[in-house]
Protein backbone atom coordinates (compact mmCIF):
# COMPACT_ATOMS: atom_id res chain seq x y z
CA UNK A 1 0.00 0.00 0.00
CA UNK A 2 2.94 2.24 0.86
CA UNK A 3 3.76 2.12 -3.03
CA UNK A 4 0.44 2.48 -4.06
CA UNK A 5 -0.45 6.01 -1.94
CA UNK A 6 3.31 7.37 -3.22
CA UNK A 7 2.23 7.05 -7.18
CA UNK A 8 -1.73 7.63 -6.05
CA UNK A 9 -2.42 4.14 -7.83
CA UNK A 10 -5.10 1.85 -6.67
CA UNK A 11 -3.97 -1.36 -5.28
CA UNK A 12 -5.71 -3.00 -7.87
CA UNK A 13 -3.97 -1.26 -10.69
CA UNK A 14 -0.82 -2.00 -8.85
CA UNK A 15 -1.97 -6.18 -8.51
CA UNK A 16 -2.31 -6.13 -12.64
CA UNK A 17 -5.90 -5.34 -12.92
CA UNK A 18 -6.98 -3.04 -16.14
CA UNK A 19 -9.86 -1.30 -14.29
CA UNK A 20 -8.86 2.25 -16.41
CA UNK A 21 -7.83 3.85 -13.50
CA UNK A 22 -11.10 3.62 -11.82
CA UNK A 23 -10.55 2.89 -7.94
CA UNK A 24 -12.75 0.43 -6.77
CA UNK A 25 -14.69 -0.15 -3.47
CA UNK A 26 -12.31 -2.34 -2.36
CA UNK A 27 -10.03 -0.06 -3.66
CA UNK A 28 -11.42 2.84 -1.49
CA UNK A 29 -11.72 0.25 1.47
CA UNK A 30 -7.95 -0.70 1.42
CA UNK A 31 -6.80 3.45 0.89
CA UNK A 32 -8.89 4.41 3.94
CA UNK A 33 -7.26 1.76 5.80
CA UNK A 34 -3.89 1.99 4.83
CA UNK A 35 -4.34 6.07 6.01
CA UNK A 36 -5.94 5.12 9.18
CA UNK A 37 -2.75 2.35 10.10
CA UNK A 38 -0.25 5.03 8.83
CA UNK A 39 -1.67 7.85 11.00
CA UNK A 40 -1.84 5.02 14.18
CA UNK A 41 1.89 4.75 14.24
CA UNK A 42 4.23 7.08 16.00
CA UNK A 43 6.75 9.43 13.80
CA UNK A 44 9.42 9.02 16.19
CA UNK A 45 9.61 5.00 17.39
CA UNK A 46 7.48 3.63 14.46
CA UNK A 47 5.31 1.74 17.16
CA UNK A 48 1.97 2.17 17.48
CA UNK A 49 -0.05 2.86 20.63
CA UNK A 50 -2.10 -0.70 20.78
CA UNK A 51 1.05 -2.12 20.65
CA UNK A 52 1.73 -0.91 24.30
CA UNK A 53 -1.03 -0.66 25.80
CA UNK A 54 -2.46 -3.57 27.81
CA UNK A 55 -6.28 -2.61 27.59
CA UNK A 56 -5.56 -2.15 23.48
CA UNK A 57 -4.27 -6.33 23.58
CA UNK A 58 -0.60 -4.92 23.96
CA UNK A 59 2.37 -5.31 26.32
CA UNK A 60 3.61 -2.15 27.85
CA UNK A 61 7.06 -4.29 27.64
CA UNK A 62 6.93 -5.45 24.22
CA UNK A 63 10.18 -3.45 23.31
CA UNK A 64 13.50 -2.93 24.49
CA UNK A 65 15.54 -0.26 23.11
CA UNK A 66 18.66 -0.30 21.55
CA UNK A 67 20.96 2.42 20.56
CA UNK A 68 21.93 2.47 16.75
CA UNK A 69 24.61 4.27 15.11
CA UNK A 70 23.82 6.04 11.88
CA UNK A 71 26.79 7.33 10.14
CA UNK A 72 25.65 9.27 7.97
CA UNK A 73 23.35 10.88 11.16
CA UNK A 74 26.84 11.45 13.11
CA UNK A 75 28.51 13.25 10.00
CA UNK A 76 24.88 15.82 10.23
CA UNK A 77 25.36 16.17 13.75
CA UNK A 78 29.19 17.34 13.86
CA UNK A 79 28.24 19.60 10.69
CA UNK A 80 25.91 20.95 12.42
CA UNK A 81 28.10 22.03 15.02
CA UNK A 82 30.02 23.79 12.91
CA UNK A 83 26.67 26.04 11.69
CA UNK A 84 27.10 29.33 13.03
CA UNK A 85 24.01 30.25 16.25
CA UNK A 86 22.12 32.95 15.66
CA UNK A 87 21.08 34.85 12.89
CA UNK A 88 23.65 33.63 10.52
CA UNK A 89 22.40 30.02 11.22
CA UNK A 90 18.94 30.10 10.84
CA UNK A 91 17.50 27.83 7.92
CA UNK A 92 20.01 25.98 7.22
CA UNK A 93 19.26 22.74 6.46
CA UNK A 94 22.81 19.74 6.13
CA UNK A 95 22.03 17.41 3.56
CA UNK A 96 23.92 13.99 2.36
CA UNK A 97 25.38 14.01 -1.15
CA UNK A 98 27.66 11.11 -2.49
CA UNK A 99 31.37 12.13 -3.12
CA UNK A 100 32.25 12.34 -6.70
CA UNK A 101 34.22 9.51 -7.73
Amino acid sequence: MAVCASYGIPHSVFLGADTGGRWTALDRAKALAWEAYRHSVCDGCGTRRAEWVPDLGGDRFAYVPEPVRCPGCELIEMEREQVPSGAEGRGVKIGLRPRKA
